[in-house]
C-alpha cells in the first residue's frame, strides 16, 4: 500500500532527524585512541592472577586470608583497567614521520549513511 503525501513527509522528515543524531552520535568516537594488544595480554594475565590470589585467600581463610583477597581484587581490578584502556596512536610505526598521510576510513555508520544517501538518490 503506497504512503500518502503527508505519511511521506512525515517519513522524510523522521529520516533527516536521524540521520543528523546518527551524525551527532558517530562524530563523538574516540578519534585515534585504540586498545592495545600488549595491554590486553597483559591485563588479562593480571585479571587471572587476582582470580587465583582471590581463591587462595578464600582457602586459607584468616586474616591474612583477608588481606590476601583484597590484594587480589585490586590485581583483578588493576587488570581490567589496564587491558580496556585505550593508547595513543601516533602516525605510523616510524613515529608519524610519512611524508603522505594516510586518510582515515569512513566509519561504517558513514559507509551505512552513503549508501542509503545513493539509494534514495537513484529513486
Amino acid at each position: 500500500m503506497p504512503l500518502s503525501e503527508q505519511e511521506q513527509r512525515l517519513l522524510d522528515e523522521m529520516e533527516r532527524h536521524l540521520m543528523q543524531n546518527d551524525a551527532d552520535v558517530v562524530s563523538a568516537h574516540a578519534g585515534d585512541r585504540a586498545l592495545s594488544y600488549r595491554n590486553l595480554i597483559y591485563g588479562a594475565v593480571l585479571l587471572l592472577a587476582g582470580v587465583g590470589g582471590l581463591i587462595v585467600g578464600v582457602v586459607v581463610g584468616n586474616i591474612a586470608g583477608i588481606i590476601i583477597g583484597v590484594v587480589a581484587f585490586a590485581a583483578m581490578l588493576g587488570g581490567l583497567m589496564l587491558a580496556l584502556t585505550p593508547v595513543h596512536q601516533s602516525g605510523g610505526r616510524d613515529g608519524g614521520s610519512a611524508t603522505k598521510a594516510k586518510e582515515p576510513s569512513p566509519s561504517f555508520m558513514d559507509r551505512m549513511n552513503d549508501r542509503w544517501d545513493r539509494r534514495h538518490e537513484e529513486r
